[in-house]
């Protein structure tokens, strides 16, 4: 029995210690050191006070700003500590009600916009924090921003364009926008 318990009590203590010691210490420091922004959170900074991360979705709901993506989060939108979808599926009553819902709202926001609105504007994303909107989303709402901050459309537009996040090496990912830092620019403070 001793032959037996011996290396299984000394191998379960060794992987212990290399898998909950050494190797979080060891991604940890390689993260510090190669990616310290994103490992501390990406927290974005104005006048030394944090005002949010470029990880995770704001509310936004003053037309001179952009406005997120929906969040599925609850109990408050955006709440990262519970991230997570609404899982509801495409022909669930509740989210044709909740998108109806957002599509008015944006309408009623700016009323001369005819343009098809994208679908990032009226569906969560599935951890309800997106950070980001498709460019669509931004030039969507781009005469609304500009007509509430007195700036013309191509002003509005050049910003879109400056800050914009192309897909890594042309391939990954989709062309978008931080919400955040965008409406920053907007503010003047970034």
């Amino acid at each position: 029995m001793k032959t037996l318990l011996r290396p299984a009590v000394t191998l379960f203590a060794v992987l212990t210690v290399l898998t909950g010691v050494v190797y979080p210490l060891a991604v940890t420091g390689v993260g510090q050191l190669l990616f310290p922004h994103a490992a501390n959170g990406s927290i974005v900074t104005v006048n030394g006070k944090p005002v949010g991360s470029d990880l995770i979705g704001q509310p936004f709901s003053a037309p001179g700003h952009f406005w997120s993506r929906p969040s599925a989060t609850g109990p408050q939108a955006y709440n990262a500590a519970v991230s997570s979808g609404s899982n509801l599926g495409p022909l669930n009553p509740a989210l044709t009600d909740a998108v109806k819902a957002r599509i008015a709202a944006l309408r009623a926001a700016d009323p001369g916009n005819d343009k098809p609105v994208p679908v990032d504007l009226v569906t969560a994303s599935a951890s309800g924090l997106d950070p980001d909107i498709s460019l669509a989303a931004a030039y969507y709402q781009a005469a609304r921003v500009a007509k509430a901050r007195r700036l013309t459309i191509d002003q509005v537009n050049m910003l879109i364009e400056r800050h914009a996040e192309r897909p890594w090496f042309g391939v990954f990912g989709e062309p978008r926008v931080n919400v955040l830092v965008l409406n920053l620019a907007l503010d003047g403070k970034q």
